[in-house]
């Protein structure tokens, strides 16, 4: 049957979904709210073999009956057809064939710049820690601001390991690249005042941050993973 059917009061919800896009939010979202499926099939009021065929196919979804199973996994009726934004990567399947291969530094560096998240690893006090940061990239260095009494600030005249990665869930394809390097504080004040103009310099987390903090890489390497 057509994915565009009609039914009585009104026309089907396009799902069409060769993929298992809508399947799989479905299964992942039962799974977050831990219910079974017969607690989902109840609270959409359907027969738990009907739902399935429903959710396995992806075809014939009445609007109403739609959004009942929307509302029975708490969202809305856009986010189960076309996926949340804050859904976690990683979860559809691999690319058929995929592959990977390593990126040049200058490809690495090329990445980072276009992204303002990164997680640095450093060894504290209390033991090992990654935490996420706004950077930017400075003559092919990473900057970053902290505050002086927080973790981050250990990081300061230790070696230390900085990460980012991007994932495009619908190609299923994604490149991560790491740097260790040396953290040392930016102390030239004309240097910290160019520096705050710089695309990521006001951390997402808010409150006083004065210390700014540059990695000088001692090692770059990155990968690529690919459809072939």
């Amino acid at each position: 049957m057509s994915a565009n059917r009609r039914h009585p009061g009104g026309t089907a919800t396009n799902t069409s979904d060769p993929g298992g896009g809508l399947a799989r939010r479905i299964e992942l979202r039962r799974k977050q709210l831990g219910l079974t499926h017969e607690d989902l099939a109840t609270r959409a009021r359907m027969a738990p073999r009907y739902l399935e065929y429903l959710a396995s196919t992806g075809t014939d979804f009445d609007p109403d009956g739609f959004h009942r199973v929307a509302t029975a996994l708490e969202l809305s009726s856009e986010e189960l057809r076309d996926g949340r934004a804050d859904e976690p990567p990683g979860q559809r399947p691999a690319a058929p064939c995929p592959g990977s291969m390593k990126l040049y530094p200058r490809e690495c560096w090329d990445r980072l710049a276009t992204h303002g998240i990164g997680r640095i690893g450093l060894a504290t006090h209390a033991g090992p820690a990654v935490i996420p940061v706004n950077y930017s990239v400075d003559s092919r260095t990473i900057v970053f601001r902290t505050s002086s009494d927080s973790t981050t600030a250990e990081a300061l005249d230790t070696e230390v390991a900085f990460e980012v990665d991007h994932i495009n869930e619908h190609l299923s394809e994604g490149w991560s690249v790491l740097i260790v390097g040396s953290a040392e504080r930016v102390s030239k004040p004309e240097t910290v005042l160019r520096l705050a103009d710089e695309p990521g310099a006001t951390p997402w987390a808010g409150g006083k941050r004065d210390l700014v903090v540059r990695i000088i890489p001692t090692r770059v390497t990155g990968r690529l993973i690919y459809a072939a």
